[in-house]
């Protein structure tokens, strides 16, 4: 009879080991614990949510350590092109002040207004790259790399050795009752299911305590995870951003010089003022001339336009304006006779109409010359 007795107690063991492999295999949580073990519903809850959190925290660490790689190569690469474009600046800048030409100094001009270009663009490439470094790079890394992430996975750690550690005892506590009700009035089983037990209580009641101190961890870590990679993302763009603005007007700026010395070297000569070009009438008269539209006969209404100075002209009265190649005008009158009146730079008079050209779209950097 006890031989019978100790077969069945073998059998109920080897079908709970089973049992128990079968459940860790198909019902594993994501790091490495299980819900096997026959508890409360509020304690499955807890391990569930911190599952959870683990696998949260755990590809956001991985996803903020790819952006600092990615970052890091950047600056490397970004680091090797300022390299490259400092030295296309000094380039040009040696050429520009080295060089001249019999035919005039456009290439040279241009070539010194490329260098001051080029420069100052590297040098806010240069700012760009340090600013992704300080702001985006050394945070998240200090984030991937610092103690509260690693506190609050050690926890969860922990949680998931004592829940593993309450699942053996939960076997053990099977066992014993298995051999009390199989010899019942044994004290020695008895005492021993007691202790094995109250054992599995102790274990219970601080894998609880343990799990809802890892949770709030990693609960705090996760939010701090978002919070802080969305903050770092968001300086990252405004840091490219800025730079782009920076670069596109100054290229912007760059394109309108070269535009004015092609230009330049496009132009016909400089016309001449006939000596028997009448004189512009007083400029008090100019009032006249938009009401009638007319004066004594020799106006042409045109409608304003823009025009751009292709050659320097020097007024010989107060009612004629001083004219720099380059300068844009708000012209308002064309005369038969040659003379035109305008505004520019927030003076207004007359000036040869031969010496300007008529531009029908202007940078808009030069808009705000004109007025």
């Amino acid at each position: 009879m006890d031989a019978i007795r100790k077969q069945a107690s073998k059998l109920r063991e080897q079908v709970a080991r089973q049992q128990q492999a079968v459940l860790k295999q198909f019902g594993g949580g994501g790091y490495g614990g299980s819900d096997n073990m026959v508890t409360d519903e509020r304690e499955l809850h807890l391990h569930q949510r911190l599952e959870k959190l683990y696998i949260s925290t755990r590809a956001g660490k991985h996803y903020q350590r790819d952006l600092v790689r990615g970052v890091e190569g950047y600056i490397v690469t970004g680091s090797k092109q300022v390299e490259i474009g400092t030295k296309l600046s000094e380039d040009n800048r040696k050429y520009g002040a080295e060089n001249t030409c019999t035919s005039g100094g456009t290439l040279c001009r241009a070539a010194l207004s490329y260098a001051r270009a080029r420069a100052q663009m590297e040098k806010e490439r240069g700012n760009l790259l340090k600013a992704l470094g300080t702001q985006v790079a050394e945070p998240l890394r200090a984030m991937v790399m610092g103690a509260p992430l690693e506190d609050a996975r050690h926890l969860a750690q922990r949680y998931d050795r004592m829940r593993q550690d309450a699942e053996a005892q939960a076997i053990e506590v099977s066992k014993r009752q298995a051999k009390v009700r199989e010899m019942p009035g044994n004290s020695e089983n008895a005492m021993k299911l007691e202790a094995a037990e109250a054992k599995l209580q102790d274990l219970k009641a601080n894998m609880t305590i343990l799990g809802k101190e890892a949770a709030s961890a990693l609960a705090a870590v996760e939010a701090q995870q978002q919070r802080l990679t969305l903050q770092r993302l968001i300086a990252m763009v405004e840091a490219e951003r800025a730079y782009h603005q920076v670069v596109l007007q100054t290229l912007d700026q760059l394109e309108g010089e070269m535009i004015s010395e092609r230009q330049r070297i496009e132009a016909p000569p400089t016309p001449s003022v006939d000596n028997n070009m009448p004189p512009p009438p007083p400029y008090e008269e100019v009032n006249d001339v938009y009401a009638s539209q007319t004066h004594n006969g020799s106006t042409d209404s045109m409608g304003y336009f823009l025009g751009e100075v292709l050659f320097p002209y020097s007024a010989v009265s107060e009612v004629e304006l001083n004219l720099s190649v380059g300068d844009y005008i708000v012209i308002r009158k064309v005369t038969n006779n040659g003379w035109a009146e305008g505004e520019c730079k927030g003076r207004a008079g007359w000036f040869p109409f031969s010496y300007t050209e008529r531009r029908e779209r202007v940078l808009a950097s030069k808009v705000s010359e004109v007025f």
